[in-house]
């Protein structure tokens, strides 16, 4: 991302916007039930963290399912890699920053993004699950996003998974004690996430999810002829 392209008017930066969405929605289109997995840049492929996304991302591939990550390296990189390996639909959503000079090698699919905006709104209108890794301000921000619009019904209610409670649960406390007992966000909120430690367990619940949704999807109408 060049130092200008988000120092733009709004109303020139709009055309570039639309265009990245529609050009990101061609190439999408085909790809079949598919799942979100945020998490940092930052780590090293050998973190235990950066494991568990290798294993998401085979799982997910091995079950038929896309797996979208940011393209970057660390978690994104894991999680890519694991379709990838597993012969999967590897997606990249990449963006240019100065800390991640290129997209990983493991895409199928590598999409170019100038814009946040853009990106984020790829992310939310092909994923029908969000599982978010240990990560930064970035995915806070993805994961918090996924929640909003859940919670608002701009976006289906799939599922929304943290994985690794260790790493989760002081914010969930944070939340309990601080957010909810002033009633900010309720009880039927704090039940749109899940937080889980096994890789297979999470695939199931997706999996659930998309039979689910199939079902109700293919049920007959109950209305009089």
């Amino acid at each position: 991302m060049d130092n200008n392209s988000n120092s733009l008017p709004a109303r020139e930066q709009t055309p570039q916007i639309m265009s990245e969405m529609m050009r990101a929605a061609e190439a999408l289109a085909q790809i079949g039930p598919a799942v979100s997995i945020f998490g940092s840049a930052r780590l090293p492929p050998e973190s235990p963290y950066c494991q568990t996304a290798l294993d998401l991302g085979q799982r997910f591939a091995k079950a038929g399912l896309a797996v979208i990550a940011g393209g970057g390296p660390g978690i994104m990189q894991c999680a890519n890699r694991g379709a990838f390996d597993a012969g999967g639909t590897s997606v990249g959503l990449n963006i240019r920053l100065p800390s991640e000079h290129r997209g990983n090698p493991y895409q199928t699919i590598d999409l170019q993004f100038e814009y946040f905006y853009s990106r984020k709104a790829t992310f939310f209108m092909h994923s029908m699950a969000y599982i978010a890794l240990p990560g930064g301000f970035g995915t806070l921000d993805e994961l918090f996003e996924a929640l909003t619009l859940i919670q608002t019904g701009k976006v289906p209610a799939g599922p929304v998974v943290l994985m690794g409670r260790s790493f989760w649960q002081g914010l969930i406390d944070w939340l309990e004690a601080k957010v909810r007992t002033l009633d900010m966000v309720t009880d039927r909120h704090m039940s749109l996430f899940h937080i889980e430690d096994d890789p297979q367990k999470v695939v199931d619940m997706v999996l659930a999810y998309e039979y689910s949704h199939m079902a109700q999807a293919n049920r007959p109408s109950s209305l009089p002829r």
